[in-house]
């Protein structure tokens, strides 16, 4: 099969040099170019020597690896905003973009210019562009692929914590099992999620054995997860969102607690859960009573989930472990570019979270 050529631009940080790691692995991808306007000239391997051996590549800066010969799709793994100004360009020169950032997510503008405080500026785009979550939006994502023999298409790649929460109930929104109440969902992410810059918020002495609460009502995947659990349930979804920065350096945790409607049962529930599922290639339902754990995802495309019934109050615990680098931003985005060239998802995506 003919090589598909690749650019990551953003690719120093951890998201970037994780879509990196995949593409390198990957049978059919060929990364061409990876930039760091910050380590543009050194090798990847001098700043990850887990490269050592395994790829000779050098950071370039971003206009480079725009202008990089022959590339068909581009990752972009760069900070909120930064997308606007490049995924334009790119698509012009006939690119397809998968966007790691949250600047093509929300459907609505205002909602874009409330929560990220500046006005979105691509709107055409946005009205065009696919949300990338495969499970939800696999027909969208194949009619891209259609498309993109003709013209460069957008793929607005999900947040890691509206993946996990999306996954942990949209089979029970979209079989119409959820009472009329909102949705509230804990969440807790590795250190990692929070970027390579260190803050003191994510330094080592601050966030080692301390376990906290932040972005209380206010964290910006807020409207992004309420937006796709509207699409399950065809009908307006309310949440109370709660983030936590756990000292942990990969994974993420979400439990989401569903009011249900009187008489749904512990059966019914997981039959829902396993029809959902049964055909997803990176979607595992735990037995019963066996809840997900990070470890069990760490490296992987994959999403574990545990379900249960509250029968006291009437009440579905689901929870969804995934690693907020991978299935929550560089490996779903590799998902999703498979879909859009046309190749199994599993392509590139088939190695084993380690087992201890």
């Amino acid at each position: 099969m003919q090589r598909i050529k690749v650019a990551v631009i953003g690719a120093a940080g951890y998201a970037g040099i994780e879509l990196v790691r995949f593409v390198l692995n990957h049978p059919v991808f060929e990364l061409v170019a990876a930039s760091s306007d910050g380590d543009a000239g050194k090798a990847l391997a001098e700043v990850y020597p887990a490269l050592v051996g395994q790829t000779d590549a050098v950071f370039s800066t971003h206009d480079e690896a725009a202008a990089a010969d022959a590339v068909e799709l581009a990752f972009l793994a760069v900070p909120h905003t930064a997308a606007l100004a490049m995924a334009p360009g790119l698509m012009a020169q006939g690119i397809s973009v998968l966007d790691l950032s949250a600047d093509f997510r929300l459907k609505d503008p205002a909602s874009y210019e409330r929560w990220y405080g500046v006005p979105h500026t691509q709107t055409g785009i946005l009205a065009a562009a696919v949300y990338g979550l495969p499970e939800l939006n696999r027909a969208g994502l194949k009619q891209l692929a259609a498309r993109r023999a003709d013209t460069a298409v957008l793929v607005a790649c999900p947040g890691c914590y509206p993946t996990a929460s999306a996954l942990a109930v949209l089979p029970a929104l979209a079989a119409g099992l959820a009472a009329d109440a909102p949705v509230v969902i804990n969440a807790l992410s590795g250190i990692s999620g929070a970027g390579k810059g260190a803050t003191a918020t994510t330094h080592f002495c601050n966030a080692n054995a301390n376990p906290n609460a932040y972005g209380v009502t206010t964290h910006r995947h807020t409207p992004e997860i309420e937006q796709t659990l509207s699409q399950a349930a065809g009908a307006p979804v309310k949440i109370v969102f709660t983030p936590h920065l756990v000292p942990l350096t990969r994974g993420l945790l979400a439990t989401a607690t569903l009011q249900l409607k009187p008489g749904v049962s512990a059966a019914a529930l997981e039959a829902v859960y396993l029809d959902a599922y049964a055909n997803e290639p990176f979607v595992q339902l735990l037995p019963r009573g066996i809840m997900p754990r990070t470890a069990s995802v760490a490296g992987s495309n994959n999403a574990q989930l545990g379900i249960a019934l509250d029968t006291h109050t009437q009440t579905l615990v689901a929870s969804c472990a995934i690693d907020n680098l991978g299935k929550g931003a560089a490996s779903q985005a590799i998902q999703c570019a498979n879909i859009l060239c046309g190749l199994a998802e599993k392509t590139g995506l088939t190695a084993l979270a380690p087992v201890v």
